[in-house]
């Protein structure tokens, strides 16, 4: 079960890239059925049954589904684990400061108060490291660490560009080629969200 989100997108990507067969159902959470409370009484997606056990969380699913069906591997390997990993706690593993200075910067009402610049910051210091291990962050394979960070860049695409005519400037050409290789996965278009209900989606944040 799953609506449109950058955590949605990234379970999915994730059993694309493996090739598994899956059913999906969409789900209005400003109005949530019964039947979906019943298995998400929290009322949080994505949620996806695994061997009769639904299973909540992206990041829970997507390490179950790589223990279950480890081929493709999508998996850090071991020699460069404790890099990803060091670098992952500030904003590469999870795209989480990339992810939060994007928040930041599309609810900030204020030019001046540093939120554009905390942004840009993340995203050289990802510029930076792209150019010197990319294409991927794991180099030249896709792993789980890309399809988290993906849907990610493509909500902020999105949701900046509209809302405040905002883009990754040229001079990151890195992240740039990064964005676009990845967008254009097979895996990526069948997956991705419409603009107008990323949009739509981000408009309570910028409203409020």
């Amino acid at each position: 079960m799953f609506v449109t989100g950058p955590f949605t997108q990234r379970v999915l990507l994730t059993i694309e890239e493996k090739h598994l067969p899956y059913d999906i159902k969409l789900v209005d959470l400003a109005n949530k059925p019964d039947w979906f409370l019943k298995i998400s009484p929290e009322g949080k997606v994505p949620i996806v049954k695994l061997e009769e056990q639904w299973v909540a969380d992206s990041d829970v699913i997507t390490q179950a589904i790589e223990e279950k069906y480890p081929e493709p591997s999508l998996a850090t390997p071991p020699e460069k684990a404790s890099v990803i990993l060091t670098i992952g706690n500030n904003f590469l593993y999870s795209g989480s400061k990339i992810f939060s200075t994007f928040i930041g910067f599309l609810k900030s009402k204020d030019p001046n108060d540093g939120t554009e610049q905390a942004l840009l910051s993340e995203l050289t210091s990802f510029d930076s490291y792209l150019k010197d291990n990319g294409p991927f962050i794991n180099g030249e394979t896709i792993s789980a660490a890309d399809l988290s960070l993906a849907p990610k860049l493509y909500h902020m695409e999105i949701a900046l560009g509209h809302y405040k005519n905002w883009s990754v400037p040229d001079s990151l050409s890195h992240v740039k080629k990064y964005m676009k290789t990845i967008f254009s996965m097979d895996s990526f278009v069948k997956t991705i969200a419409l603009q107008e209900d990323v949009i739509a989606g981000w408009r309570p944040k910028v409203m409020g």
